[in-house]
């Protein structure tokens, strides 16, 4: 974790200590026993139950002690991880080892946040309270090829995260610092979590290529559903704003 070329968060979940485990770079260079490495994170953290099995790894630190592992998918503790970096952001900031020295927490102006979803099914009405209460504890697990309990908590930590931070930023009035982009009407295999075929992989390329046509889009809080931005233009022009903002900081800093 420690040469990552960038400084990194990842999240996992610890199967045996029924905790969320985060692996950060700073961490890394920090505590000998956290400086995993980055395989042995990246199997953790893309675990999800049923799909691929749990990974066990140990790491040790300066003296030699074992320090034990049992990872499942980060998504099962921060399914949507805007949340979990900016607060680590904005630890390293109290702490008083955040690169920049100027900066303080929760300024929104000074932080751009580029939000990118693995991709939602279509919306629909799937389930309905009628249905539910027959459904019994199998049921809620498995029903009819679908996982209405799984679906359930992802969706809604998800979308929690996503609201959180879009509260955030419009209440500080920077709302076009924070930029979300998700493609929200899968259908078929794009919108299954293992079918890698040759085809399927092609057409995901292609809903990521129709995506940055698409535009901006921006939670209503009211209805927790996103809504197009009207006057931010779409996706890829939003990406080359913020680039264009990136790239002038850099050379900012490499002038100071």
């Amino acid at each position: 974790m420690s040469n990552t070329l960038t400084n990194v968060v990842i999240p996992a979940f610890d199967l045996k200590h029924l905790q969320p485990v985060i692996f950060t770079t700073k961490d890394g260079k920090e505590n000998v026993s956290r400086n995993a490495l980055l395989s042995d994170v990246c199997l953790g953290t893309s675990a999800a139950p049923t799909y691929f099995p749990p990974h066990y790894f140990e790491t040790k630190d300066e003296l030699g002690k074992t320090r034990s592992f049992d990872l499942v998918d980060g998504g099962v503790a921060a399914n949507n991880p805007t949340l979990m970096a900016m607060t680590h952001i904005f630890k390293e900031i109290l702490l008083g080892k955040f690169e920049l020295v100027d900066v303080e927490p929760m300024v929104s102006k000074r932080m751009l946040v580029l939000s990118l979803g693995t991709g939602l099914g279509q919306h629909e009405e799937k389930y309905n309270a009628k249905d539910a209460t027959r459904w019994g504890m199998f049921g809620w697990v498995y029903n009819k090829g679908a996982t209405p309990l799984f679906e359930i908590f992802g969706d809604a930590s998800s979308d929690m995260v996503d609201i959180h931070v879009s509260s955030i930023f419009q209440s500080l009035h920077n709302k076009q610092n924070y930029l979300r982009i998700q493609e929200d009407s899968l259908s078929g295999d794009a919108s299954s979590l293992d079918i890698s075929t040759t085809n399927n992989m092609q057409t995901l390329v292609q809903l990521g290529d129709s995506l940055l046509k698409k535009p901006v889009s921006r939670v209503n809080l009211e209805t927790g559903r996103p809504e197009p931005a009207q006057g931010e233009g779409t996706n890829e022009e939003a990406l080359a704003r913020f680039a264009k903002l990136l790239s002038d900081e850099r050379k900012f800093r490499q002038s100071s």
